[in-house]
């Protein structure tokens, strides 16, 4: 007599879930960390090379905004 067993698929879809949901944080995660290093990186110049790169200290945290999350 042949014996199956179908819980193996039961877990693997939420398997699936916990993947797919691990993977949106570290996405997640990952866009952070590019926000937070742009901006130190843009307030670590000084306002003359803000300037020269037409960039003023009020738009920073707008330009790391798209460099992160595109938007």
């Amino acid at each position: 007599m042949t014996y199956v067993s179908t819980p193996r698929i039961a877990r693997s879809g939420s398997f699936l879930w916990f993947v797919t949901l691990k993977d949106a944080l570290m996405a997640s995660v990952r866009q952070r960390r590019v926000y937070m290093r742009t901006v130190a990186e843009l307030n670590a110049l000084t306002d003359r090379e803000l300037a020269d790169l037409g960039i003023s200290r009020l738009g920073i945290s707008e330009i790391a905004h798209e460099a992160a999350y595109g938007i």
